[in-house]
């Protein structure tokens, strides 16, 4: 009896079920499988808000591109705030062409936003005063996408910022992948300089992505930011707005708060966006030393007016490696011309086929960063392979690198946002002082050697020296490039 009435259990059950058997499903199981996925179905579901605000200073050029590119977005932000301040072009004007409700189909389904255009008129904290002024209208939103007003995103950026940002509460921020639009580009010193800033912006991008795509600086030009987070750097400084006004830098400013707050700063692995580019030297050296002097001025220790230097923070390690190289870099070029034109003037130099392994080192290592670009091109493998535009464009950014720190030491009240303005309208000359300084040390040391004390036997003794420790910084440089080229990219794309 007890037999066949685990025969019967199995059999219901399904477990130990005899070959050919076949198990009934229940139909009132059935029916509440449907009842409860058609519950579900009925539920209605929540997406996180995001306000897109724009701080814009005479845009009237890039201001209509870069609206066009948000509406095309596959996810539109809920809202879009354009913040023209300061403004003495048509601005306000285009903009207001955009002003108002827009609705367009996406592969997700129908989506709406509006468009809201703010002339705020003078503002004396500029794009701080304007960044603050947006978060005032979206900060009871889940996410805050700032914008610069002369970045265009492609059509999925929002999109993978919001994937990803909303995956891990950890993250506070997340930056795009920045690269710059060449491809309206006239004459041949604006393609010069907007191929140097695609590499160095390549380069800067795949240091971050490799390290566990830890982002040092949420860049303004493209990024996306918890709200929640925003509220708890404010609390711990003690601020009234997210971005304040004494650093050069507000953004690398903001990054280290968000990351003392316990948040994560990351750079997207998707999420690309097109920035604009500085096509004279007079506005590079403008933008360079702003951003140079600003790192400098978290990074030194101490306080200094209302910002504490930071030096040992985790967001900035990355600077100082890259402010020591950029030493290490000036050192080698400056002793190899120097020695170079000491020895020449001897008689004395005497080619070695192993000089040529750095620049081949260099050559890799930077060809490999420019093929790692997604959207890389011919331009950027000439500016390589030639090997001669790649070095120029290092030394007009020690140029910049030697200006910034020279300013800082010195302690000038200078408005180095004001100075990159000015030097966009293409005014000033700051900009000519490395070449001129650079040229007459060069002169001054040459003529000091052939016009100096020493006899040939004591040039002779300081060649035998300063060869020697040339060629040991060398090899250790060298030997660092080929590490750097010799590492896997994993397939990210720069």
């Amino acid at each position: 009896m007890s037999d066949d009435l685990g025969a019967d259990h199995r059999l219901e059950t399904g477990r130990g079920a005899p070959q050919g058997f076949v198990q009934r499903p229940d139909p009132g199981l059935e029916a509440y499988a449907e009842d409860f996925l058609d519950h579900l179905d009925s539920i209605p579901t929540t997406r996180a808000t995001v306000g897109c605000i724009i701080p814009a200073y005479n845009e009237a050029e890039t201001i209509a591109g870069v609206l066009d590119s948000l509406l095309q977005q596959t996810r539109l932000p809920d809202v879009v705030h354009l913040i023209v301040n300061n403004t003495s072009d048509e601005s306000v004007e285009i903009a207001s062409h955009y002003a108002g409700p827009h609705t367009r189909m996406t592969p997700t389904g129908e989506q709406s936003t509006v468009v809201y255009v703010h002339d705020i008129g003078k503002n004396p904290d500029k794009k701080v005063g304007a960044l603050n002024y947006g978060f005032s209208l979206v900060e009871h939103m889940d996410f805050l996408l700032g914008v610069d007003g002369d970045t265009t995103p492609e059509p999925d950026a929002i999109q993978h910022l919001v994937d990803e940002i909303e995956s891990d509460d950890r993250i506070g921020g997340i930056s795009a992948i920045y690269s710059i639009d060449d491809s309206a580009l006239d004459g041949l010193m604006s393609k010069f300089l907007i191929a140097g800033q695609r590499a160095q912006f390549s380069a800067f991008n795949m240091q971050n992505l490799l390290k566990g795509r830890n982002m040092a600086v949420l860049g303004g030009q493209f990024s996306i930011f918890s709200v929640q987070a925003l509220r708890d750097v404010m609390r711990d400084s003690h601020q009234r707005t997210p971005w304040v006004s004494d650093s050069e830098v507000e953004d690398s400013l903001l990054s280290l708060q968000i990351k003392s707050a316990g948040y994560l700063t990351k750079i997207s692995a998707r999420a690309r966006a097109h920035v604009g580019g500085m096509s004279t030297l007079r506005s590079l050296d403008a933008q360079q030393v702003k951003w140079n002097f600003g790192a400098i001025d978290l990074m030194w220790p101490g306080q200094r007016g209302d910002t504490k230097g930071q030096p040992f923070h985790p967001n900035l390690r990355l600077r100082w490696f890259e402010h020591m190289s950029m030493v290490i870099n000036m050192t080698t070029r400056f002793l190899f011309v120097v020695l170079l034109g000491w020895s020449l003037s001897l008689g004395a130099f005497v080619f070695s086929p192993l000089w040529l392994v750095p620049p081949v080192a260099a050559v890799y290592l930077n060809f490999r960063v420019a093929h790692s670009m997604a959207f890389r091109n011919r331009r950027d493998y000439l500016f390589v392979l030639l090997v001669f535009p790649a070095e120029i464009y290092m030394m007009t950014r020690m140029g910049h690198f030697v200006r910034a720190w020279l300013k800082f030491f010195s302690k000038q009240q200078t408005d180095n946002w004001a100075a990159q303005a000015k030097a966009e309208r293409g005014k000033g000359v700051a900009w000519i002082y490395p070449f001129v300084f650079a040229a007459v040390l060069f002169a001054g040391l040459y003529a000091g050697w052939v016009y100096g004390p020493l006899d040939v036997d004591q040039k002779s003794d300081v060649l035998a020296i300063g060869w020697p420790i040339l060629g040991v910084i060398t090899v250790l440089q060298t030997a660092w490039m080929i590490i750097k080229a010799s590492r896997r990219y994993r397939g990210f794309k720069a």
